[in-house]
């Protein structure tokens, strides 16, 4: 298990430049083609390029979006025992708002929240807007 000082925080990572992640929502997570979807709702910051000035009602610049975990190879929410049906498991997770997201020094990812804690062993994500 890797300790605190050889995790990398999600601000340090730069395919999370210009959101804030922990005012961020997760509204599901699935499986397609061996990649993990963390469907979310995302705050952007006024530097990111999609960024737009939020609407009258509105107090900040939210955006749908998914962060993708290609090549994943192993999920485990909540302690869950490494080797469990991770599409069952992903289905089986639950929504909430996001606390954290970390690479630990092992390469792996550990994102929390509402949730839970979830470890993920994948590829660098991938953070993909959607058209709203």
């Amino acid at each position: 298990m890797a300790n605190d000082d050889e995790a990398v925080d999600w601000r340090k990572l730069r395919e999370f430049a210009d959101v804030e992640l922990t005012d961020s929502f997760v509204l599901s997570w699935h499986f397609e083609a061996a990649t993990l979807l963390v469907d979310v709702d995302l705050l952007l910051l006024p530097d990111h390029p999609f960024y737009e000035k939020p609407r009258p009602a509105e107090k900040v610049c939210i955006r749908p979006a998914l962060i993708e975990f290609p090549f994943c190879e192993a999920f485990e929410p909540n302690g869950a025992p490494h080797g469990a049906d991770i599409t069952t498991a992903a289905a089986e997770l639950g929504h909430g708002a996001i606390t954290g997201l970390q690479r630990l020094a092992d390469g792996r990812y550990e994102i929390s929240g509402d949730f839970g804690v979830v470890r993920i062993e994948a590829e660098r994500p991938l953070l993909r807007l959607r058209s709203p």
